[in-house]
């Protein structure tokens, strides 16, 4: 079979997750995993009970480089809490460790369940569009790191770059959206890197893997995702500047539960 579909369509999901990262401060890991656990599951060279495992490992790995295109956009743009990500970021790799750990030791079936709910959530969290109490601020350090290390648990377990709950939580707190946006691109990063090590360390002597594969992460793909998400990233995050995103967060929202329930249906037919 020619590589060449594979290979558009990597393309084109890169650039489609590229883009929402850059414009909702997303890691792009919750398009990522879906579409990325049905592409693979349709390739004849991977195993079904390690194509989550491989998705949410590729899809982690190419969050490291849309945070770095996304982060320098909004930097550039005045849009990162520098304060904030630092006492973000101790409790975020300590969740993300141990995130990483549980997720290997978790059969497919059930991780894609959890998976698909905790998408779900967010998705509604999204389309509702919620809105904080006006008096609403930040929690001093330690409850700002503590948020962190739960971010960092999930953000493993689902392999995201943290955007999902960052961007919420921040708002929540009454930190205007597009700092709250800007700010979760750069939390993503230390999520991204710590991520990707945990999810190639714990698949490093797994059996059975692709071709290309090191740990969970499957490297053809990630190099052509990683060309389409980076070219793409920075046209979102110049939007978020200028764009309400209220609209398109229904819109996502709905492309979210859709792409979930598919990789959920797929993955719980499968004798």
């Amino acid at each position: 079979m020619t590589l060449l579909p594979w290979i558009a369509a990597y393309l084109a999901l890169g650039a489609f997750a590229g883009f929402f990262a850059g414009l909702l401060g997303i890691g792009g890991g919750l398009v990522l995993v879906p579409a990325l656990a049905m592409l693979f599951a349709a390739q004849p060279q991977f195993v079904a009970s390690d194509v989550l495992h491989l998705a949410l490992g590729t899809s982690m790995a190419s969050i490291i480089f849309t945070a770095l295109s996304s982060l320098r956009t909004h930097n550039n743009h005045g849009a990162v809490l520098w304060p904030v990500v630092w006492t973000l970021t101790p409790g975020i790799l300590i969740g993300t460790a141990i995130g990483t750990l549980v997720a290997s030791s978790i059969p497919t079936q059930p991780l894609a369940v959890f998976f698909a709910c905790f998408v779900c959530v967010v998705a509604v969290q999204m389309a509702l569009n919620l809105k904080p109490k006006p008096s609403r601020e930040l929690p001093g350090k330690a409850g700002t790191g503590a948020v962190g290390i739960v971010i960092g648990v999930l953000s493993a377990l689902v392999a995201i770059g943290g955007g999902a709950m960052t961007v919420p939580f921040l708002t929540w707190c009454n930190v205007k959206v597009q700092h709250a946006i800007g700010t979760s691109a750069a939390v993503g990063l230390p999520i991204a890197i710590g991520g990707t090590l945990g999810y190639i360390f714990n698949g490093w002597n797994e059996a059975g893997l692709p071709a290309g594969s090191i740990g969970y992460v499957y490297l053809p793909a990630l190099a052509v995702l990683v060309v389409s998400t980076m070219a793409i990233a920075p046209v979102g995050a110049r939007l978020a500047h200028r764009l309400p995103v209220a609209t398109l967060k229904r819109i996502f929202s709905v492309i979210l539960i859709l792409l979930a329930a598919k990789m959920v249906w797929g993955l719980l037919s499968t004798p």
